[in-house]
């Protein structure tokens, strides 16, 4: 931690001691050097590269650009929707490798004003260099950095509000009680509720008595939320130092208005500052350093929740005082011994079964906070080794990151009361009262939850670089990587190690050619086999610069080929051992509660598994090829990129390879079958974006299409099937495995033709299922794949238009090709659950012919409620995700104040989402409801 501090120190003292002088200098050649386009240098592994030179398999996405037109609060949200190969994955692997400033770090710890540049690395040739854990793609994030000029302070500052696009719809509490009693009837049980119960909790005339507790209603919920924000950017520099300091807090409500729930809140409050430093001409440094300070403050109460569970006629949250008769002062003294007597008027109501509540809760239950602080320091040399040799460098590069969190609060217990209810003379009245707990407020502040992650990173290399006659560009780098991250409750640290080798070379930025490869190193896999080594090499074709191109419709377009093994231990890990360590050794254990009469009384000893000194890395090969350029002036650009990979040698253990006595069936089960390398997954597709730029009269407009088709099979596994139907080979890795329904079951005599159903007792109004091997039963054998339930097909649509200090951005997402599975509890709806809207269009024999609901029943529903393609739903979409207006100020209009620059924007997020099942994508289901923002906000410079 003492490291932290000194960083930060030495950050801020170089930064602020030089501000003056940037404020004095005026360096107008440095300062029109660095108003040049800032992705004219691309950040690429360990190194940047003109933009030109991007082989295939990299996007990158200008940030600076970005913010001017669409402002957004998380750091990835445009990515998916600029750029191809992106669809919260890259490439279809999930386990991407995020980078910052060229450290392993968290994307959601640096804002997105705070971003220069955003660089999608996908193919392997791109991630190679960062060694095994970036196997399955890299996402690079960087940040802002000073500018040779006078000192620049920018100022930004929004405000907006969240609004509930949609909430459950529960049934209140006579309906639930009439259907509840019916679904006793079809399970051949008697009524739980009588009619009378019924007539009055429907009736409303004493909500007390007879409640209809709504968790969604809006004495307890707010139409709107807040969220504010704003941050200040101060940069400038001289040549010899130039310095970037970013500072902000943002603070956001919630949704619910009850108790103490009205101060939930949760807010973030950051420093971050880099500085560049010449300090020799030989030598240059820079120092960065970032701390945040994240919050998240609550009552003590789970209400979404409970909303989702807490039946509406079990609680009245309040009762009010004057229903207790004067003459009965034993009641009315228990309860004004309460401590929380709502406006005088109103105590806790509760029952046996429900001595609590969530509104007496998020009164009375106390608070809770989440404290997360982070901390990041990092520094950079690169030294010219020229006078050594020419266009040779040294660079090095060391930063830590420490992040603490834990919860604090206080919990405090208290009283409900249950009232046993009369009536004299048609009025209801308490006739007595229960007390259910009691007051207690310990005045101790609780500490728990405490974690802790410490990261470090450290990497050395030398750079080569060098032009020959003009016409021959040289580049090689070798170089030694490695991180580690250690977890509070995980034993072994997180580590990535490796060597790095990269050989460059263009020929008149005509042709290229490039061999990078890494050697790693990992403490997974068994000794001799811990180093590999990872060759990848692409090749490069600039056809728009070619002579037989000169008079074509193209201004550049570049073809690229590569091929490459990454290998990777990202999946040497299993369900049993998340670390993935010591996987390779035999584990031998005691089991078994009896003994031989020779082992001296101790227990049996059994295999859980056995040793493989044979352990290796698996493997990704890769092909990609790709297509870069635009066409007639930058009236439309392009990049497309083809991929087909193999994630070879997952981790299996395959009792095909192994004889049957490996493996002892019973108690206790042993098996000396080790993991082996021996999944395949193979992952093919394509990613495009397409940009068409074209002026109108005063009108500038940019329309762009982006997006990924993939497809993802499982190559080769180890089965024991029955029935080819149940192979996993060849299907989609993230599929949905279920029954095929035929409907409902109409009478007994339909369920006694059919093959058995061996999930529970079925009745008519059950979910039929068809018998794929025609076995006479319905098992888990007849199961099927059903579809994938991710979406193959993701691209992302946005425009731009412009006219004169006016800017309109909008886009869009449309995802193709995914189903949804509803098989949540607003859905499946069995034993004393919560009743929903959905069970309205239950089969009974009156609806038969339009059901779309099976019978309601009071058991588990072990029939009904399992996976199938009754409750799959297609959730192809289109979600126009942002709208926003930006108004810039004319500088004529500034010219002689001390503001250099003012712009205005209003943008509403998440706006509408456009398809056939709308609603139950919409919808969160024991959680906080999904919202729109509607957001105002300006910049200014000065």
């Amino acid at each position: 931690m003492k490291h932290i501090y000194k960083g930060l120190v030495f950050c801020a003292a170089l930064a602020f001691a030089h501000t003056h002088v940037a404020a004095q200098e005026t360096l107008v050649d440095l300062v029109e050097a660095a108003q040049t386009d800032t992705l004219q240098k691309v950040q690429v592994a360990f190194r940047s590269i003109d933009r030109s030179d991007l082989l295939g398999g990299v996007s990158v996405i200008d940030m600076k650009e970005m913010s001017e037109k669409a402002y957004t609060n998380n750091s990835l949200s445009l990515v998916d929707n600029v750029v191809g190969g992106f669809n919260g994955n890259i490439w279809g692997n999930s386990e991407y490798l995020v980078i910052v400033d060229g450290m392993v770090r968290d994307a959601n710890n640096v804002l997105p004003h705070e971003i220069d540049q955003i660089t999608l690395l996908k193919g392997a040739s791109a991630v190679v260099l960062y060694g095994p854990r970036a196997a399955k793609g890299v996402l690079s994030i960087t940040t802002k950095r000073g500018e040779v000029g006078d000192l620049r302070i920018n100022v930004h500052a929004n405000t907006g509000f969240y609004t509930p696009k949609s909430y459950p719809k529960y049934l209140g509490s006579a309906e639930y009680m009439t259907l509840y009693n019916e679904a006793r009837a079809n399970d051949g049980l008697a009524a739980n509720y009588s009619q009378g119960a019924i007539y009055n909790h429907a009736s409303g005339l004493n909500p007390y008595r007879y409640p209809n507790f709504d968790m969604y209603s809006s004495d307890y919920l707010k139409k709107a939320y807040n969220r504010s924000e704003a941050v200040a950017e101060i940069s400038g520099g001289s040549e010899k130092v130039k310095y970037y300091t970013s500072t902000g807090y943002y603070r956001e409500s919630s949704l619910l208005k009850v108790g103490n729930t009205e101060d939930n809140y949760v807010s973030r409050f950051f420093v971050r500052g880099n500085v560049d430093m010449q300090l020799h001409k030989l030598i240059t440094a820079q120092a960065d350093a970032n701390v945040t300070f994240y919050d998240s403050y609550a009552a003590n109460v789970d209400w979404w929740g409970q909303a989702a569970t807490l039946r509406p006629y079990l609680v009245s949250p309040f009762i009010p005082l004057s229903y207790i008769e004067g003459t009965d002062q034993n009641s009315l003294n228990t309860v004004l011994n309460s401590s929380y007597i709502k406006d005088g008027k109103y105590f806790f109501g509760g029952t046996q079964q429900n001595p609590t509540n969530p509104v007496a809760d998020a009164y009375a239950a106390g608070d809770n906070k989440f404290v997360s602080r982070q901390f990041q320091f990092n520094t950079r040399f690169d030294i010219n080794l020229s006078p050594l040799l020419k266009g040779l460098y040294f660079r090095a590069k060391y930063g830590i990151d420490y992040a603490s969190t834990y919860n604090q609060g206080y919990s405090s217990s208290y009283a409900t009361f249950s009232p046993v209810w009369t009536n004299y003379n048609g009025k209801d009245a308490i006739a007595s009262i229960t007390q259910y707990g009691k007051d207690e407020k310990s005045g101790n502040e609780n500490i728990s939850n405490s974690a802790y992650r410490y990261t470090y990173n450290v990497s050395g290399q030398f750079d080569y670089q060098r032009t020959i006659n003009a016409d021959h560009n040289l580049f090689a780098m070798v170089l030694a990587n490695a991180w580690q991250t250690q977890q509070s409750g995980r034993y072994h640290r997180t580590t990535n190690a490796n060597l790095g080798f990269q050989a460059s070379y263009n020929y008149q930025h005509k042709y290229y050619a490039d061999f990078s490869a890494a050697m790693p190193y990992s403490t997974k896999l068994p000794e001799g086999k811990r180093a590999a080594f990872s060759p990848t090499v692409t090749l490069g074709w600039n056809l728009a610069k070619e002579s037989f191109m000169e008079n074509s419709i193209f201004d550049d377009l570049m073809v690229t080929a590569s091929a490459g093994i990454i290998n990777q231990d990202l999946d040497i890990t299993a369900s049993d051992n998340e670390d993935g360590y010591f996987l390779y050794k035999a584990v031998i254990q005691s089991g078994g509660w009896y003994s031989w009469g020779d082992n001296g009384g101790l227990s049996a000893t059994e295999f859980q598994r056995g040793d493989n000194l044979d352990m290796s890395y698996v493997k990704r090969k890769e092909f990609t090829a790709g297509l870069r350029g635009s066409m007639w002036n930058r009236l439309i650009s392009f990049d497309v990129n083809f991929f087909t990979s193999k994630m070879d040698g997952g981790l299996a253990r395959t009792n095909s390879l192994y004889p049957n006595y490996f493996t002892q069936i019973g108690y206790p089960s042993s098996s000396i079958i080790p993991y082996v390398n021996f999944n395949v997954d193979k992952r093919t597709g394509v990613d495009f974006s397409v940009y068409a730029n074209k002026k109108v009269g005063e009108v500038d407009l940019t329309l762009g299409v982006s997006g990924m088709y993939y497809k993802s099979t499982a190559e080769k596994r180890d089965e024991n099937i029955e029935f080819d139907y149940l192979s996993a080979v060849g299907r989609a890795l993230n599929g949905h495995w279920g029954l095929q329904n035929e409907g409902f079951f109409q009478t007994q005599a339909e369920i006694d033709a059919a093959p058995t159903q061996t999930f529970g007792d079925v009745k008519p109004g059950d979910i039929r299922y068809k018998d794929q091997n025609n076995d006479g039963k319905i098992d888990d054998n007849d199961r099927v794949f059903l579809g994938r339930w991710d979406s193959p097909f993701m691209s992302g649509i946005n425009l731009t238009v412009k006219w004169r200090n006016f800017t309109l951005y909008a886009m869009g997402n449309l995802y193709l090709g995914g189903y949804g599975m509803k098989d949540n509890s607003y859905y499946w709806v069995k034993g004393d659950g919560k009743y929903s809207e959905v069970v309205r269009n239950r089969w009974t024999p009156e609806t038969a012919a339009t059901a779309t609901y099976p019978r309601l029943t009071t058991t588990d529903g072990a029939n009904n409620f399992r996976t199938s393609d009754f409750w799959m739903y297609k959730n192809d979409r289109f979600n126009l995700t942002q709208i926003q207006l930006t108004y810039k100020m004319p500088e004529k209009v500034l010219r002689g104040t001390f503001i250099k620059g003012l712009s205005f924007f209003a943008n509403a997020n998440n706006l509408l989402t456009i398809a056939k099942e709308r609603k139950a994508l919409e919808l969160n289901v024991g959680s906080a409801p999904q919202t729109r923002f509607y957001q105002l906000g300006f910049k200014g410079t000065f």
